[in-house]
């Protein structure tokens, strides 16, 4: 897996994760007008770990 950061078609910085294969499989989910805070909300995302809880919201 690996994180990209890119410019969306309106300028913004964003990020993204994916897989070996190439999928996509999280993202921004917001542009960025500022490189450091995308920068800040991926390395955000690259500090969860398997400790970090989930919650099933279907029940």
């Amino acid at each position: 897996m690996k994180f990209q950061m890119y410019k969306d078609a309106n300028g913004h910085y964003r990020w993204r994760l994916t897989a070996t294969n190439g999928k996509i499989i999280a993202n921004s989910g917001e542009g960025y007008v500022n490189r450091g805070d995308c920068i800040a909300g991926m390395t955000l995302a690259m500090s969860t770990t398997s400790k970090t809880p989930w919650y099933d919201l279907t029940k």
